[in-house]
Order: C-alpha cells, then structure tokens, then sequence
C-alpha cells in the first residue's frame, strides 16, 4: 500500500500555485496546480500528494487518464473535466486498466492496485472538453491545448495572464516520452512535442521531478534533449536488428526501462513501443520483415 500523507509544497509562479508531489513529483505522485480567479477556483491534476490535503477548488481538471494525475479526485466535490479522447477510460478502473494494454493474467491484480492503491474507482461522471476550449475563472483563464501521443487524450493547459504552460507528461525527464498505451502514438507525441515548442510562455510546468522551467529558450533545449530519446530508441532497435529476431525478443532487450525495473506494466510498455518504432523503420525501409513476425534492418 502506498502512503497517502506525505502532503506536497507549494511554488508561486505568478498568480499560479504548483503543488508539489512528493518526492518531487515522481511516480507514484505527480505535480498539481491550484488556479484562482475572482469567481472560481480551479485544480489540475489532484494527484495522491493531495488525498487527505486537499486545497478547496470548485473546478477539477485532468491532463490525462492516468492514476497518478486523478489519484485526489475524491478529495473533490467538483465537476471534473478530461479531453473527449481520454473521457472513457475514466469510467470505471476497468477502463482506465484496459487502455494500458494489461496481459489478461495480471488484470484484476492491475484493477486491485489501483483501488488500493490510487482510490480509482472510476469518474462515470467526467465532463468532455475539445482542444481550444477555455475556462474563464475570473481574470484569469485556463485554454486546453490538446496535447496527444503519451494518451490519446493527453492535453496541456495554458493559463493567462500569467504565462504559464502546463504540459502534463511532456515530462522531461530522463526515461524520455512515454507513447506505450493503447491509444498512445510516437508521431502524435513528436507532433505535440513540436507545438508545445512554438508556444511562448513565461513558464513551463511538468508533472514530475523537473518541475516548471523558466523561459521558452530553457524549455525548448530540454525538449530537443528529451525527444532525443526517440532517436536513441530508433538507434538501439536497428543494432538489435542486426539479426532477424521477433518482438518479443525486441521487447525483452529493451527500448525504455532499465533491466533492473520490475511489474506487469513493463513487458506492455516494451513490446508497445517497439512495435511503433518498428512500424517506422519499416515504413521507411530500414527495417524489413524477412518472415512473418520477424524483423531484421535493412
């Protein structure tokens, strides 16, 4: 069981407070805001730092469907609102478990940890917002800047007049992007990775341990070393290839986590994305299928 009263800390960037998950952010916790305006207040991202602690707020919005970002939606009497793409898999924790790609076997354990630990019993409720879509608090308004690849649904927030960007799990951190669920996509996160980019804010804030970045030049060279991840990856599949081998091989050698990490989350992530990062290199003939289900590089 994961323990729930560590609490958080507070940055003031502007008028926008960060809400520090413990350990700085890591998974199992994840970074919030807290958004004021004259007339509503608004949290993003209650994440299991705030179970127990929770700030009040009349307005609650997601980034993604992902535990760790809704884990302190129960602290909440509030509508919640998630992008359309990402509204079903909050339904119920089936749903949510569903859309990592979870082997049968470890299912139900999956669906008991997250009720255990992260209190998803679902959000039957959640409210659709589309991208562009804007939340005016009062002097101070939130715009959804959908933001897909790490889910389908994946959004970004831009909070004004303050400047600052929220980009969710455009993360930063050093496991680079993260495309491994079922409505994940390695051309969509490049494309969203791009528009975070052409965006000038004053301010960028993360989910997890690299916290808010000041300036857009700051941001954008730690956004062109973090996708550099993606190539790494294209990089270490080719010489992998050099031999014919299958995917599960593939996935065994390993294109995102170290081999000391250990769950049932790991062989889904593995072997989802090494099948996007194959369907490219196929695409662009560096790497063929020599017999059905095995690849070698071209």
């Amino acid at each position: 069981m994961i323990e729930t009263d560590i609490g958080y800390t507070t940055e003031q960037y502007g008028e926008v407070t960060v809400l520090v998950g413990a350990e700085s952010g890591a998974y199992p916790y994840a970074n919030s805001l807290l958004l004021s305006g004259t007339e509503v207040t608004a949290v993003v991202d209650p994440s299991l730092s705030l179970a127990g602690t929770a700030p009040p707020a009349d307005l609650v919005l997601v980034t993604h469907a992902h535990e760790d970002h809704v884990a302190g939606v129960g602290s909440y009497d509030a509508p919640v609102h998630v992008h359309t793409r990402d509204r079903e898999r909050l339904r119920s924790t089936e749903s949510l478990v569903a859309g990592f790609g979870i082997p049968p076997e470890h299912f139900a354990s999956s669906v008991r940890r997250m009720r255990e630990d992260f209190s998803m019993d679902g959000i039957p409720d959640a409210v659709a917002f589309e991208d562009g879509a804007t939340f005016d608090l009062g002097g101070r308004t939130v715009t959804v800047v959908h933001l897909p690849g790490h889910t389908a649904g994946h959004s970004g927030f831009l909070v004004e007049p303050d400047g600052f960007l929220f980009v969710g799990d455009i993360d930063l951190t050093g496991i680079g992007p993260v495309y491994a669920d079922v409505g994940s996509s390695l051309a969509e996160f490049e494309a969203s990775a791009r528009r975070c980019a052409d965006i000038d804010a004053r301010w960028y804030g993360t989910s997890h341990q690299k916290g808010v970045i000041d300036g857009a030049a700051q941001f954008r060279r730690r956004l062109d070393v973090y996708m550099g991840v993606v190539e790494r990856r294209d990089d270490t599949l080719l010489a992998f290839l050099g031999e014919p081998a299958d995917l599960d091989q593939i996935a065994s050698n390993r294109l995102v986590y170290r081999p000391h990490v250990e769950g049932a989350h790991v062989a889904p992530v593995e072997r989802a994305t090494a099948m996007q990062h194959l369907q490219r290199l196929i695409a662009e003939g560096r790497v063929v299928e020599v017999e059905p289900g095995r690849f070698r590089a071209s």
